[in-house]
């Protein structure tokens, strides 16, 4: 389907992988349900270039920013991780920001890239001009939701993935409970008064807001609206991006498009500071340790952030990964437009 829309073969096939990472991870918000409801449309409409080369504007060995040029995200920030993994051999880190972004996809995709090469990965992402979320106790949207990964290699154990949006929950998870006709926890969505919303189609009617992590400010929401705009800073301000906090922006309060969206890609080699083999093995026991601590339930064993995504990976990754069958249906006609062939569904369970 990237092809056809007019990406190079390469760049299709990493951004296909990209885009179902979300499914074998479990981040099926960030899957193929955003085919045909997000990218396809961001290609048709012309806000992103299937065409586009990212440019060089400064280059400094262990620090260089780019501009995407509408580039599909899901390929450019890859190819932007693998640019600050081949810094950070010479200089031992390396960082790409990037602007003129188009939406990403899964964080986590792309710090695990360069795990790969025995570093640490740190990507981020800004939301562009796009304004979901209020500061705590403002009346006006100023932040996307702004999602941010760290993953590490962790010795003998799965590496650590701490992939997140900087909100209670992104809202793919809002709208993926509209379309099932679900109800969502209290604490997901408020109304303009800060009462709790369960009804996830208020959001998109603009009756219901996301909150940030943490909550009430009783609670600790200042930290999760600290963190997006820790990631606004680091994706939008060194990039040169666009952000959603404006001058104007308290009086047009409604959700703006996520052009010229801001990336930052961070690697760190901790092998040119110390032994590649210490670093391995103070891994292996700094994570082993996480999974040895006696769990409160026998029947549920600590695990950390990435345990269970490897899991499921090479579970599905083995044995498929099931779709609702209103998203097999939806993707069975977007390849029937496009002349393409697509599997028959395999009941199981409710899901194909």
């Amino acid at each position: 389907m990237l092809r056809a829309r007019g990406l190079p073969g390469g760049r299709a096939a990493t951004a296909a992988q990209a885009l179902c990472h979300g499914d074998l991870t479990g981040f099926t918000t960030h899957g193929l349900t955003n085919l045909a409801r997000l990218y396809l449309p961001l290609l048709d409409s012309g806000r992103c270039d299937p065409r586009a080369e990212p440019e060089t504007v400064t280059d400094t060995g262990a620090a260089v920013l780019l501009d995407a040029h509408r580039a599909l995200g899901l390929w450019a920030a890859a190819e932007a991780m693998d640019l600050a993994v081949e810094r950070a051999r010479t200089h031992g880190l390396g960082m790409v920001s990037v602007r003129g972004g188009t939406h990403f996809g899964c964080a986590g995709f792309h710090a695990l890239r360069a795990v790969g090469h025995g570093m640490i990965g740190l990507a981020t992402a800004n939301c562009g001009h796009q304004r979901l979320v209020p500061p705590p106790g403002g009346a006006a949207p100023m932040l996307g939701t702004n999602p941010l990964a760290l993953a590490s290699p962790a010795g003998d154990h799965p590496p650590f993935t701490l992939d997140m949006s900087t909100t209670v929950v992104p809202t793919g998870r809002i709208r993926a409970a509209a379309r099932a006709g679900e109800t969502i926890p209290p604490g997901w969505l408020t109304d303009a008064d800060g009462a709790p919303v369960t009804d996830p189609a208020a959001y998109d009617r603009g009756e219901a807001q996301l909150r940030w992590l943490g909550g009430d400010p009783e609670h600790g929401a200042h930290k999760g609206f600290g963190l997006g705009l820790l990631v606004e800073v680091l994706s939008a301000l060194v990039s040169g991006s666009g952000v959603g906090p404006q001058p104007a922006a308290g009086k047009t309060p409604t959700a703006r498009p996520d052009d010229d969206v801001g990336y930052f890609l961070l690697a760190v080699a901790p092998s040119a500071l110390r032994s590649p083999a210490d670093v391995a093995t103070a891994a292996t026991g700094l994570f082993g340790a996480l999974l040895d601590c006696p769990p409160h339930r026998p029947d549920e064993p600590v695990r950390y952030p990435g345990w269970h995504e490897q899991r499921r990976t090479r579970e599905r990754t083995a044995h498929g990964v099931s779709l609702a069958p209103a998203l097999h249906a939806e993707l069975r006609a977007v390849a029937d437009a496009a002349g393409l062939a697509f599997p028959d569904a395999v009941p199981s369970g409710g899901a194909v």
